[in-house]
């Protein structure tokens, strides 16, 4: 489960931060027979390349921004540029707005079942004795410390270690969608969640105790690079070319030492079906009901690995009628 650990980073860590990473890009350290491939499978897949978008169909308009839940100064200079598309919209809707973030953090605090394995086994009794060595102090560089890393889900854990510790401190709440949430609700427009709060938490539930480790140990082994592989996230994000950074990073799950390359694949294939495609679809009928129900325009923001594919958004809405155009930003 090597492969979902890493990409998880991309869509469920909005409690992140990035704070001052110096990991090198590993993209742009490909030789051009490496490169040329994955730009290629990139290049097939529709919307591949741009964060920003409008979709129209009759009176009905959507602004659509694929988003980065790091945080990054670019962002300051990135955010008033969209300032005015939201400013005109009736609607901000998020992955989690603030109802599902509330929903959230009284579930957590009834029930921290979600993220803690509160009757089975810790970390300890289950992993190699060098493993868990290893584990916790990659958990302390994290500024969490190995006794509450044990009990937590591993699922869980190898989010956080998808995560480098530069990525783990300062603000949490500069990542794009906060700062978009904190204006719409300075301008009093209204925000509203795409999903259940515990949509996500819900997929990693059905994965086996066994499937997790597995996923733990994979991110465990990939940690060593984990803030090479956040500066290539965050370098694609902002070429607006985040699905060439899919596609390198199964190329780079695949040619890690020990990785199976069909085990990787058939991991790619379930995170996007599950992580991705199911919540895309599920998306669209949240969207269309807001168009419906608005007078003026709706924006969306979300994860920008969400707008690309086949069944990314984009090509779903377009399958419905809407009219697709990329918005160039000045």
């Amino acid at each position: 489960m090597r492969a979902l650990a890493i990409l998880t980073l991309a869509i469920t860590a909005p409690f992140a931060a990035h704070a001052q990473c110096s990991g090198q890009d590993l993209i742009a350290a490909l030789s051009p027979g490496q490169l040329a491939p994955l730009r290629a499978a990139a290049d097939a897949e529709p919307y591949a390349v741009g964060n920003f978008w409008r979709a129209v169909k009759g009176p009905e308009e959507l602004i659509l921004v694929g988003t980065l839940h790091l945080d990054d100064p670019r962002f300051d200079v990135l955010v008033p540029a969209v300032l005015p598309y939201l400013t005109s919209a009736d609607l901000l809707l998020v992955e989690a707005g603030p109802t599902e973030i509330e929903q959230l953090k009284s579930h957590l605090a009834r029930d921290p079942s979600l993220l803690v394995n509160t009757d089975g086994p810790t970390l300890p009794e289950v992993l190699p004795e060098a493993e868990w060595r290893a584990l916790s102090a990659a958990m302390t560089a994290r500024s969490v410390p190995g006794f509450m890393a044990a009990k937590f889900r591993p699922w869980y854990v190898s989010v956080l270690l998808s995560l480098p510790p530069c990525a783990m401190t300062g603000s949490m709440a500069n990542g794009l969608d906060q700062r978009l949430m904190s204006l719409a609700e300075a301008q009093g427009i209204a925000i509203s969640g795409l999903e259940p709060y515990d949509t996500a938490f819900n997929i990693f539930q059905q994965v086996s105790p066994e499937q997790q480790l597995a996923m733990l140990s994979g991110a465990l082994a990939a940690e060593v690079q984990s803030e090479d592989m956040t500066a290539t996230l965050v370098n694609s994000y902002f070429a607006e070319d985040v699905r060439l950074n899919w596609e390198f990073t199964e190329f780079w799950v695949k040619s890690l030492p020990g990785s199976d390359p069909a085990a990787a694949e058939a991991e790619f294939a379930l995170f996007e079906k599950t992580l991705m495609n199911q919540r895309n679809e599920a998306w669209i009928s949240v969207i269309e009901a807001a168009l419906d129900a608005q007078d003026g325009p709706v924006f969306a923001a979300f994860g920008a690995l969400h707008l690309a594919g086949e069944r990314g958004v984009l090509n779903l809405l377009s399958g419905r009628g809407y009219q697709i155009e990329r918005i160039t930003l000045p």
